[in-house]
């Protein structure tokens, strides 16, 4: 089972911390893209976190399950208005089942990296694909690696430099494996927050895809359905069940 690295520290303050997240124009796109997808049928959302997609996704008239790792992160959605028509199963979104079948399943922010050996995210996509109706979709977000913009012989990425807020990403291409370092000011003290993640290049997922018996259906560079080409900073991929 993955590390829960999303413990009660980060849960209560997750908002505080990434307060662009929460922003109308970082959550209504995504909404609106996955509510299209999902049209009268029910969605699983894999990671659901604190609820920031999920419960507004609910407001738009979708039935949300949620599978979450992190008892404090579902603990802290519990908080939120409108939580009462969530379900959440607590487990690892790779392996763990619920009832029912699906029309969208979907992974936001970067979650499937959370998963940090490469059998872990085959058997995520597998599990997604148990849990689909035919015809179902299945819906990444996650970044497209920095090697790129790596210097010859370096290692490190500053991808956040703020005055309260310090983000670097630690690549070992050996492993492929990037170590995130966030530093953050909050009243005057230094917080610290650090943890391993399988960075994933979208050739590698359509073929856990494929595996998984799904096909790619539509990628674009962001929730506006923007192009996605060899510039683009991170995708968001749809991969339907093909029966």
């Amino acid at each position: 089972m993955p590390e829960n690295t999303f413990d009660e520290r980060i849960a209560t303050s997750y908002e505080a911390k990434w307060p662009e997240l929460y922003e109308p124009e970082a959550i209504d796109p995504v909404v609106s893209f996955l509510a299209e997808l999902a049209g009268t049928g029910t969605a699983l959302e894999l990671g659901i976190g604190t609820g920031r997609i999920a419960l507004p996704l609910r407001q738009r008239g979708v039935h949300v399950h949620g599978i979450e790792l992190s008892p404090a992160m579902v603990e802290e959605l519990q908080t939120r208005p409108g939580a009462h028509d969530i379900d959440v199963t607590i487990g690892d979104f790779a392996t763990t089942k619920v009832d029912g079948t699906f029309r969208l399943a979907y992974l936001v922010r970067n979650t499937i990296t959370n998963l940090t050996t490469q059998d872990e995210q085959v058997a995520c996509f597998r599990n997604v694909a148990s849990h689909l109706e035919p015809g179902g979709c299945f819906v990444i977000e996650v970044y497209i690696p920095e090697l790129q913009r790596l210097p010859p012989g370096e290692t490190i990425h500053a991808f956040t430099v703020t005055p309260t807020h310090l983000g670097f990403e630690e690549y070992d291409v050996a492993t492929q494996i990037a170590f995130s370092h966030h530093y953050w000011i909050v009243d005057g003290r230094i917080e610290t927050f650090s943890a391993p993640y399988r960075y994933v290049w979208p050739s590698e997922l359509d073929l856990m895809a494929r595996l998984a018996g799904m096909t790619l259906r539509e990628r674009w560079s962001d929730w506006n359905r923007e192009p996605f080409t060899s510039d683009s900073r991170q995708h968001v991929s749809v991969w339907a069940k093909t029966a």
